[in-house]
């Protein structure tokens, strides 16, 4: 990748900056560029003056990487992301034997359009979201500030900043909204006063990252070793490199850990050695799984690790943060253009809150799988895990599909409504590609029966257009196309003929082709409630 920027100059202490992002880690800045992208002037502040050169995160499903194609990044970057490949789904767990015990179908046909998980490496993937920050228009990125302190009134926010390790010289910035992208040790948090909620599950690992210089051989893109003697992880952590995760046990203490020489020692039962690797990076972390008991306070809002922490095992974490950026960002952008009041953003919190922690109960109970030291009762959870899934081909299962959590902006829709929208490739006259890149982002009204647009009135088509809504008729009889029978597949699935999906892909409503008119009608009440539809 390129040079980093120059991006350390003062923020601005004039009220001119519409968003304070305090973070510049992937969720900030992706945040920034969703704002920046919709006309809204942007300060992201960071408190580090370089950004971290090594691996952190390094998986991503498939929604996420639609939430990126949404910000125009993988037309240039799609070669950064490694598809998951392997037996048995994907993802293994196996015993100390090597006898498998279930198997997570990371290798299915997922819905977004991209491979629904795939590996990469966090330092191109940062670097790359820096770069598309500072180019874009109305977003500055501020590196080397630290927040001090934050204070509302009703029309905004004021943040004083200091250069890191200068906590005198502030600068105060005004805004209309902050986000808090910070991290698990956040400070926007700890100034709103927001309490945060423990899952009770908390367990050291090491992790270590290198890269092989001789050729590897994998069942699986991810397997997770449910071994008494020493739990452990293997994972394609993206093109060209490889990493392992192994958890302290109680007579090795977190020093001893996190040591080469026990780098090297845990790894050499799978024949990675100093001959053969390259060591890149090894730190002890503690996995948890804890959540924000809100998401707002006042014009203040929290995304990313700042709003949730879950331990890795199912290769959630950062996708759920960009998550958190989408959802979050459509709505400011929204009310920003006047387009929908602001009651919108107190939806934002209980869908995420909703959504992450589902996910992170289910990644908890993965762990307390793997993390079993007790030899009998690692024994008794072996022959009831084979015995529940003596049929071998019932022994992969989905990974989960969660619904945002309640209140939601959404229509009751017999299950569909707060699921995942699908994208599939379509043709449209010569052109052929992704959905979103060939029709259009944002609001999609489509239907497999006909043309959505036939059954809306002047006003209606015209308001839906305005929020940059896009309609499609994918039945074959009309310009759509639905190449591989994605549209299809899902509307069979979900027994409807019509969705309307939200610009962060989740279903607003979903019937039959007759309700058009009436979904588009209770999607304008809400997000311009009462006298704001009479304009």
């Amino acid at each position: 990748m390129t040079t980093q920027p120059e991006t350390d100059a003062a923020p601005s202490s004039r009220p001119v900056v519409d968003c304070v992002v305090v973070g510049g880690g992937p969720v900030g800045l992706l945040t920034a560029v969703f704002l920046g992208q919709a006309g809204l002037r942007v300060s992201v502040v960071e408190r580090q003056p370089r950004r971290y050169p090594l691996p952190r995160a390094c998986t991503i499903d498939h929604e996420a990487l639609r939430i990126l194609q949404a910000a125009r990044f993988m037309a240039d970057h799609a070669g950064l992301f490694e598809p998951s490949q392997g037996e048995r789904g994907g993802y293994e767990f196996r015993n100390g034997k090597g006898e498998l015990l279930q198997a997570i179908d990371w290798n299915r046909t997922a819905e977004s359009g991209w491979a629904n998980t795939n590996g990469f490496y966090q330092p191109d993937l940062e670097a790359g979201l820096e770069q598309q920050a500072v180019a874009t228009p109305g977003v500055r990125v501020h590196r080397g500030w630290t927040l001090q302190s934050l204070s509302q009134d009703r029309e905004g926010v004021t943040a004083a900043l200091a250069p890191t390790g200068r906590p005198g010289e502030i600068a105060q910035v005004r805004s209309r909204w902050l986000i808090g992208a910070d991290g698990a040790n956040s400070s926007v948090r700890s100034q709103l006063g927001i309490d945060v909620g423990d899952s009770g599950f908390e367990a050291d690992w090491l992790v270590v990252d290198y890269q092989p210089l001789a050729e590897e051989k994998w069942s699986a893109f991810v397997t997770q070793y449910c071994d008494p003697a020493q739990p452990a992880t293997a994972v394609n952590s993206g093109p060209g490199r490889r990493r392992f995760e192994f958890m302290r046990r109680a007579d090795t203490t977190v020093e001893e850990l996190g040591q080469d020489a026990a780098a090297w020692r845990l790894m050499a039962p799978w024949g990675v050695t100093p001959q053969t690797a390259r060591l890149e990076r090894h730190a002890v972390y503690t996995f948890r799984g804890r959540w924000a008991r809100t998401w707002r306070s006042g014009n203040a809002f929290l995304a990313g690790d700042a709003a949730h922490l879950m331990p890795p095992f199912l290769g959630q974490g950062l996708c759920a943060g960009l998550r958190d950026a989408r959802a979050l960002t459509w709505r400011l952008a929204m009310v920003h253009g006047g387009l929908a009041t602001p009651a919108v953003l107190d939806t934002y919190g209980p869908e995420r809150s909703g959504h992450v922690r589902e996910i992170i109960d289910e990644a908890v109970a993965a762990g307390r799988i793997i993390c079993e030291l007790d030899v009998n009762r690692a024994a008794a959870r072996d022959a009831e895990m084979k015995k529940h899934f003596r049929d071998a081909d019932a022994a992969t299962r989905e990974p989960p599909h969660p619904r945002l959590g309640e209140p939601s902006l959404t229509v009751a829709s017999g299950g569909a409504d707060g699921r995942l929208a699908p994208q599939g490739r379509v043709r449209v006259a010569e052109r052929v590609g992704l959905f979103d890149d060939v029709v259009g982002g944002g609001w999609q009204l489509i239907s497999r029966i006909g043309d959505p647009a036939r059954l809306l009135g002047d006003k209606d088509a015209s308001w839906f257009r305005q929020i940059g809504g896009v309609t499609a008729d994918v039945s074959g009889a009309g310009p759509v196309q639905d190449l591989d029978a994605a549209y299809e597949r899902w509307f069979d699935a979900h027994g409807c003929e019509v969705f309307l999906a939200r610009p962060d892909f989740y279903v607003f409503a979903a019937g039959q082709h007759a309700d058009i008119p009436r979904y588009v009608s209770r999607l304008r009440q809400a997000l311009q409630p009462v006298s704001s539809t009479g304009k």
